[in-house]
């Protein structure tokens, strides 16, 4: 008898244990989803940021050639 009670303690801990596996990985994927919506972010604001820097550098005027000084 004490071995079935100990099985059914072993059980009960395994199934206790499954149930914070699946609560962790629930939270980890949450973070995981936010992360990545994070970073998408932050890539599109850096593509609009190197766009703008790419326009304005096109709006210089090209460097005239240097003349030599006597």
């Amino acid at each position: 008898m004490a071995s079935l009670t100990d099985l059914t303690d072993r059980v009960e801990r395994l199934l206790l244990r499954h149930d914070e596996i699946l609560r962790t990985n629930l939270l980890l994927q949450v973070q995981l989803t936010a992360i990545t919506q994070e970073r998408d972010s932050l890539r599109s604001r850096l593509n609009a940021a190197r766009a703008r820097v790419d326009a304005l550098l096109e709006r210089l005027p090209a460097e005239a050639p240097k003349e030599e000084q006597p």
